[in-house]
């Protein structure tokens, strides 16, 4: 079976591997030149751990192809698969219009019956129109259908989770395209859940917000244990012996980033007040993330007369450890807020800098300036203040004894609660974390 992947983000470069991997024929399709070059080469373009092994071995087996010309991969795929992106618009409804050029590429070059299957993330009932929208526009006699098939992967764990997930969800709107997606992940050997495609693209939603929401309920609690005494690490182990809640999203922190849930939980928000219907948790988990990302940044303003010409330690850029996205990286705002504070910041993150630099070059950036260092003890030495955004291991290994040593003032905000608060205090260290 002949498979095409439009798109080689996270979604679609991962869905493209491990199809290749479990030994279809792939072509993975995208309209940057460099880009696939690089891919042909067996180099990521992104960091995700295994998947430049798994691109190196598909491509040296031949199984794994990339390309630029989307004509010859579609025209006799017998499944096209749809990744591309569908970033956020400013009044927070999703961008479709990647998915519809593809869309009308798929409908001017195929030459024979396919599937095409939406992985990207939609809202609720794009499905239906993109599948019209290649009917209005086919050039050959052929059938086209159309099914969701939404991804759950997380970044840093994506090419485990595809191979290795809970279950598969598929919807469809026949029974042809409801088996043959079935005989697609055969061999992947997961349970397949098969649904409508509406429930399909709303199943989605519904999985990423709630986990948003666990989490921005974790922080809101975390904000009222440091107001009463409590500790959140105490209060969530407690939580995490019942079935019902689950050991998992339950730690406090600084927010959520990353490409799915800040954009998810937008997406339904938008897409609820479409209907005429508020999606009040949502709408609140929404708000919440959005003042906890500075809550540190916050604390230290009130503690400091000013940042301006301090040595600021920022270890950590990347949204959570394991992978080298920035999106919507609880770093960024407080970066931004440090560097308008005329703060002289010295970064260390094991893989996120390239990607830091396109938002703030190394040097003067607005009153402060930004320095990259390749290690912890870079940023350490003589800082006057510490920011923790990343739960990286070459950060959670610091010993507290490290902060007293190399720090002028030794004085830390931990935004994932990585220290513990006996043994930062025995060490002679000013800490301040989440909820504790």
């Amino acid at each position: 079976m002949k498979i095409a992947v439009a798109g080689t983000g996270y979604v679609g470069l991962v869905a493209g591997v491990c199809f290749a991997e479990k030994g279809y024929d792939v072509t993975c399709v995208d309209v940057d030149e460099k880009k696939v070059d690089l891919m042909r080469r067996g180099i990521s373009p992104i960091y995700e751990e295994g998947l430049e092994e798994l691109m190196q071995k598909n491509n040296a087996e031949g199984t794994l192809h990339f390309t630029t010309d989307y004509k010859s991969a579609y025209r006799d795929a017998d499944a096209i698969f749809i990744g591309v992106g569908t970033p956020e618009m400013p009044d927070g409804s999703a961008n479709l219009s990647y998915i519809a050029t593809v869309s009308r590429q798929i409908a001017e070059t195929v030459e024979k019956d396919c599937l095409v299957v939406v992985k990207s993330t939609v809202p609720v009932g794009t499905n239906d129109k993109v599948e019209q929208f290649i009917k209005d526009f086919l050039v050959h006699h052929v059938k086209v259908e159309v099914a969701s098939n939404p991804e759950f992967l997380a970044q840093g764990t994506a090419v485990h989770d595809t191979l290795h997930a809970a279950r598969i969800i598929i919807g469809t709107e026949s029974k042809e395209a409801e088996e043959l997606l079935t005989r697609i992940y055969e061999p992947f050997g997961l349970p397949i859940v098969s649904v409508k495609r509406r429930s399909a693209e709303m199943i989605k939603y519904a999985c990423n917000d709630f986990l948003a929401l666990k989490i921005s309920y974790m922080n809101d609690i975390a904000n009222l244990c440091e107001l009463v005494g409590a500790d959140i690490t105490d209060v969530a182990k407690g939580m995490s012996y019942d079935e019902r809640i689950g050991a998992r999203f339950l730690n406090a922190g600084i927010g959520f980033g990353g490409s799915c849930f800040p954009k998810d939980t937008k997406a339904l928000k938008y897409l609820a007040r479409e209907h005429g219907y508020q999606l009040k948790t949502v709408e609140a988990c929404v708000d919440v993330n959005a003042v906890q990302k500075t809550r540190l940044f916050e604390k230290a303003k009130d503690r400091m007369i000013t940042f301006s010409g301090l040595k600021v330690a920022v270890l950590g850029l990347t949204f959570k450890a394991g992978t080298d996205d920035l999106r919507e990286a609880p770093s960024i705002d407080n970066l931004k807020l440090l560097l308008a504070a005329g703060a002289d910041v010295y970064a260390y993150d094991p893989k996120g800098v390239e990607r830091s630099e396109m938002i703030f070059p190394e040097g003067k950036v607005d009153n402060g300036t930004i320095t990259y260092v390749p290690s912890v003890k870079e940023a350490l030495d003589k800082a006057n203040i510490c920011f923790v955004f990343t739960e990286w291991p070459e950060i959670r290994e610091v010993r507290p004894s490290e902060f007293k040593e190399r720090m002028h003032t030794p004085l830390v905000y931990d935004g994932r609660n990585l220290y513990d608060l006996e043994e930062m205090k025995e060490a002679g260290v000013e800490y301040y974390s989440i909820g504790r």
